[in-house]
């Protein structure tokens, strides 16, 4: 977001102007920081201080370095060493595959089609000796 100059290092509240950053300002600030990140207001760091001083001073939103970073490209934001290809893992299975990489519904089918198919051979078993038995009881 860009700042009008004019209005650069003014604090406004309810659009009438406090006055100029003070140092009691940005110490208060960076101490409220501090808080909000979780650590003892006493105990600000100097990225805190910095953060209140542009916060209050009309600076930049991001410090120089993570300014760099937001301008390199997402797939590059991230790189532990520049410069360095990686590799992709291979993707592990799902837990509702199997080994071959099936998923349930496809197991199902497969269980499916597998019992069926032994019903058919069951039932010719049978059709085929009780063929036998009439042809022996025909004889």
């Amino acid at each position: 977001m860009e700042t009008n100059p004019i209005n650069k290092g003014i604090i406004a509240k309810n659009m009438t102007g406090i006055g100029a950053v003070t140092r009691g300002m940005i110490q208060k600030r960076a101490r409220e920081l501090a808080f909000l990140s979780g650590r003892i207001p006493p105990h600000a760091t100097e990225a805190d201080y910095e953060q209140a001083r542009r916060e209050l001073a009309g600076g930049p939103s991001l410090d120089p370095r993570e300014e760099a970073l937001e301008s390199l490209p997402e797939s590059d934001r991230w790189n532990p060493v520049p410069g360095s290809e990686g590799r992709q893992d291979p993707e592990p299975p799902s837990e509702d595959e199997d080994s071959e990489g099936r998923n349930e519904s496809a197991q199902l089918v497969e269980e499916g089609a597998q019992e069926a198919e032994h019903d058919q051979m069951l039932k010719a078993e049978q059709a085929a000796q009780t063929a036998e038995k009439r042809d022996r009881q025909g004889r």
